[in-house]
């Protein structure tokens, strides 16, 4: 007798849905495989939309994980333009806009949605996340040379927003909150270096400031800050992180805390529903927590986990976590997770270089490393942060010394 066809449903067309559904492919899935998602693309990669996208140089299509005729030949069904209204576990059902359908497995690839003023005027329409294909269109249709940029955020996408725009002529104000830029992620003295670079490109970059009001009627015309000045806009970006899609989970009763919770298997409370990417909660062995991820890296490696669960090759999610940001001619890659080091030191000086590493440590274990420009080192350093290296601090200070010598 023939074994029934599998149906795995996935909800989310992001990176952690359309890896997922092709890593089910090359594993030898032979079932039904549907991703259903609420935007019309097919799966898109997310991290050139503040880049090349932005700026013009990259079209939709080349964000597609794969063509629409390479889904085809997979087999993979990609239901846009759908909204998810529930999951009956019960009944094994996803509930859309448009009906139901039924699972034998479900995949939660829910992602995350901009985080939004919580301002009057925030709605204007002129106030823009960029998140989504739909949020750049917005944001380029408003970017000409001469306008005036307010860019609310001094974290990666804040600062990549505000290199595309600059280069693009516009006049642009960037507005962070904390003392420095990128303050939760890496040191002092890398802030700085991004701080100036910026300055020196023509951004109005401000830290330490509060965005109090947005005025202008039917657009914001001024971004009002905590000390009473007023700055000029044409257009208000807004850049202040992202909240995990996690509703559908919670709904349904599934496990949720600072995301949908999953095992190194990326298995939920429900045996019937896995969950990948910006939405989840994993035990991360490298950092030895639970925690959160906002990164392609993560959705990307999740999904396969996810995908090797599925069919039926088990293998635990173990990857360290790296993290790249593209800002005028630098490369910034990261890898590790710097917080709680407690000493970081710098090869080369970003003082005076547009090219240099920072090390961090924590009781004398190498556990990040921050790399501008530094394409080749950085390959090494991923080695190094990645074996939990014990490196003597003064080597990797030492540019005389290769990095690979160290491994």
């Amino acid at each position: 007798m023939t074994e029934p066809r599998q149906t795995v449903v996935i909800v989310g067309a992001g990176q952690a849905g359309g890896e997922t559904a092709i890593q089910l492919r090359k594993l030898g899935f032979a079932g039904r495989v549907l991703i259903i998602g609420e935007e019309s693309q097919i799966p898109y990669k997310r991290p050139p939309l503040s880049k090349a996208y932005l700026a013009g140089t990259a079209s939709e299509e080349s964000l597609h994980l794969l063509p629409q005729v390479s889904l085809d030949k997979l087999d993979i069904e990609c239901r846009g333009n759908t909204r998810v209204m529930g999951v009956d576990r019960h009944g094994q059902r996803v509930l859309t806009e448009h009906g139901a359908v039924s699972y034998d497995k479900l995949v939660l690839a829910t992602g995350a949605r901009a985080r939004e003023l919580n301002l009057p005027g925030a709605h204007r329409p002129n106030v823009l996340p960029l998140r989504t294909v739909s949020d750049v269109n917005r944001i380029r249709q408003r970017c000409q040379a001469g306008r005036r940029v307010v860019i609310v955020g001094g974290g990666f996408i804040g600062l990549e927003v505000a290199a595309v725009c600059s280069k693009l002529g516009l006049q642009v104000t960037v507005l962070e909150g904390l003392p420095r830029v990128l303050a939760r992620v890496t040191v002092p003295q890398v802030s700085a270096f991004f701080e100036r670079v910026h300055r020196e490109a023509g951004v109005d970059l401000r830290t330490g400031v509060q965005v109090t009001a947005l005025e202008g009627e039917p657009e914001v015309k001024q971004v009002v800050l905590d000390d009473g000045s007023r700055v000029e806009a044409d257009v208000v970006i807004v850049g202040i992180g992202i909240v995990p899609n996690v509703e559908l989970a919670q709904d349904a009763g599934l496990a949720v805390d600072n995301g949908i919770v999953v095992d190194e298997f990326t298995r939920t409370s429900d045996p019937h529903i896995l969950a990948a990417g910006d939405c989840t909660n994993h035990p991360n062995e490298f950092a030895g927590r639970r925690l959160r991820l906002e990164s392609v890296q993560n959705a990307m490696e999740q999904a396969r986990a996810a995908a090797a669960t599925l069919a039926g090759k088990v293998e635990a999610y173990r990857a360290v976590p790296w993290f790249w940001s593209d800002q005028y001619d630098l490369k910034l890659q990261m890898v590790g997770l710097s917080a709680g080091h407690d000493r970081c030191v710098l090869r080369g000086d970003p003082a005076t270089a547009r090219s240099f590493a920072a090390f961090y440590f924590r009781d004398g274990q190498l556990i990040a490393a921050d790399a501008v420009n530094r394409a080749s080192e950085f390959v090494f350093a991923k080695k190094l942060v990645a074996s939990r290296a014990l490196v003597d601090p003064a080597a990797l200070a030492d540019e005389k010394i290769a990095l690979k010598s160290l491994l």
